[in-house]
This record gives C-alpha cells, structure tokens and sequence, in this order.
C-alpha cells in the first residue's frame, strides 16, 4: 500500500508539470479519454459487461454542455452537470432494458442503442448534424477561473480527471466494488448469498455513463465543439481497445491504454491513411506480447519479483 501511494503520488506531480514537456491542448484530451476509458472500464473489468455503444454517453455529454453553455448562455459548471446529468439519464434508460440480457446480447443491446442515438444525432436540430456544434465558447468556470487560457484549462481538466478517478477507485474498493466482483465472477453465487445482481449491475452501468457523460462534456469544454464522431461506434470501439491495451481489471491500466493509443493518434498523423495499417500492427504486437495489457503484465511481473522463491 505505501509502494502504491508513492506511486500515485510520482504520478500527480508528474501531471502537474506536464505542460512544461508536452501541448497542453493534447494532455487534456489525453485526459478526457483516459477518464472515458475508466467509466468503461468500471463496467466491463469490473462488472463484465461489454457495452459497444459506451460513446453515446460521452458524445450525447459532449452535445448536452455544448447546448447549455452555448445556446443558453449558462456557465460551463452547470453545462459539466448537465452533460453528466444526461448521460446518466441515458444510462439509465439504456441500463434497465439490456441489463435483461447478458453476454453478446447485453452487447448488441448497447449498439443497438449506441446507433439509434447516433442517428438521432444527425437529424436533430441541436447537434448541429452533419457540421457538429462549433464554436463553444470559454466562459470563466465558477465566474472566475480564466478557462481561455489552455495553461490553466489544463489544470482545471486535470483536477476533473483526479475527481472521477478517485470516485472510480473509492467504488471500486468498497463493499459495493466487491459486490460487483463477485456478480462478475459468479453471478449466480452472488444471487444464492442474496444480492440482487440486476439493481448491482444497473446501478455499475448509471455510474459508468455519468462518468463516461463528465469525460465527454469536459472534452467539449477543452476543443470547443462536439461532432458526431463523438458519438459515433468507432468511438466506443476505441475506448475497448484502450482498455485492453492497457490492462483489464486494473485501475490504472485504462489510463495508459488511453495515453498510448491518443499518442499514437496525434504523432502517427502523419502517414496519412497507412496510420490505420500501422496502429493495427502495434495493436496486434501488444496483444501478444502483453495479454494482460501493459499495466497488467507489469504488475504480474512486480508480483512474481517480490514472491518469495520456492
């Protein structure tokens, strides 16, 4: 336990003076996905539930502030509790008909309502459609913190970003996280000791799209628009992978997934339509080469290292 809070605490002061390294603009849609891909992952490493349609909640966020800030001139503090509010409604909507279902039909429930909100998306009139909602301004947060200088965004996104991950850990490391454990490992034990595996799971799938709903709305704040690509299934299949690559099961693996796959993303930008092509043969090479994703090998082999040998 004290490894691992020296640990986060290298990791925070790391955060902190990251801008003087890297794009602020970059480090905060780093952060945005990493936080998406937390909400995603509390779901399906923690609950085993595989959603294929996890980016409507962070892209419908992402439409909800942009239209509260936007056309309502409302602060961006309420536009953030709107988005979350939203997603968590969807959520919840969404949660009560496929929780009924499990597995690959559990599944296809979520894409099924992932595409019916993507369509939505397109033809209503506060979206925007096919050209997005653009020009999303900056207002002070709380009236006044200046949000229009990047440097200070940054660290008002990083300290969002250190918000939901503590929640997602505080959940995770709680009588209800093991509640979701055991419903994960074996829901039919969990129903036979009393639980009600169906209010746990719905309950684990409204916070996963509250928390997935703060990432899209604060990604809306930083980039100053929100598109259907937000929404879109490429979207949601890009928070599995970020998952997957960085580790299942892990509370800190989605983060590193998201880290790599964003660098990736904005430094092979370059190569044009190969970017595709290469992306996948780096996917292929670290899922082979790291079954666990990187943080969870990393973490095996920290294990086998300190184990006593026999």
């Amino acid at each position: 336990m004290t490894s691992q809070r020296v640990g986060y605490a290298i990791l925070i002061v790391l955060a902190l003076v990251a801008p003087a390294f890297a794009y602020p603009v970059f480090l905060m849609k780093a952060l945005c996905f990493a936080l998406f891909a937390c909400a995603f992952n509390l779901l399906l490493g923690y609950v085993g539930l595989m959603s294929f349609g996890h980016a409507m909640f962070f892209g419908m966020a992402g439409y909800f502030y942009g239209h509260v800030v936007k056309a309502w001139n409302m602060p961006p503090e309420i536009g953030l509790l709107a988005g979350v509010a939203g997603a968590a409604v969807l959520g919840l909507v969404t949660g009560a008909l496929a929780i009924r279902r499990q597995g690959i039909y559990f599944a296809m429930i979520t894409l099924a309502f992932a595409q019916m909100v993507y369509f939505f998306c397109v033809q209503a009139p506060f979206t925007g459609g096919e050209d997005g909602l653009q020009g999303i301004p900056r207002k002070p947060l709380f009236g006044v913190i200046p949000t229009k200088d990047d440097l200070v965004l940054y660290y008002v996104v990083l300290a969002i970003f250190l918000f939901g991950y503590a929640a997602i850990y505080r959940f995770i490391y709680s009588p209800f996280g093991q509640v979701l454990k055991a419903i994960r490992d074996n829901e039919q034990r969990a129903l036979s000791l009393g639980y009600e595996a169906d209010r746990y799971k719905l309950l684990a799938f409204v916070l996963s799209a509250a928390l997935a709903g703060l990432a899209g709305a604060t990604k809306a704040m930083v980039q100053q628009f929100a598109t259907l690509t937000d929404v879109a299934a490429s979207t949601s299949g890009e928070v599995v992978l970020m998952a997957l690559v960085g580790g299942l099961g892990t509370i800190i693996g989605p983060v590193v997934g998201a880290f790599i796959i964003v660098t990736m993303q904005n430094y092979l930008a370059g190569f044009g339509q190969f970017v595709l092509v290469i992306q996948g043969a780096i996917f292929v090479v670290i899922v082979l080469a790291f079954r666990k994703g990187v943080v969870g090998e990393v973490m095996d082999w920290w294990k086998r290292r300190r184990s006593p040998s026999t």
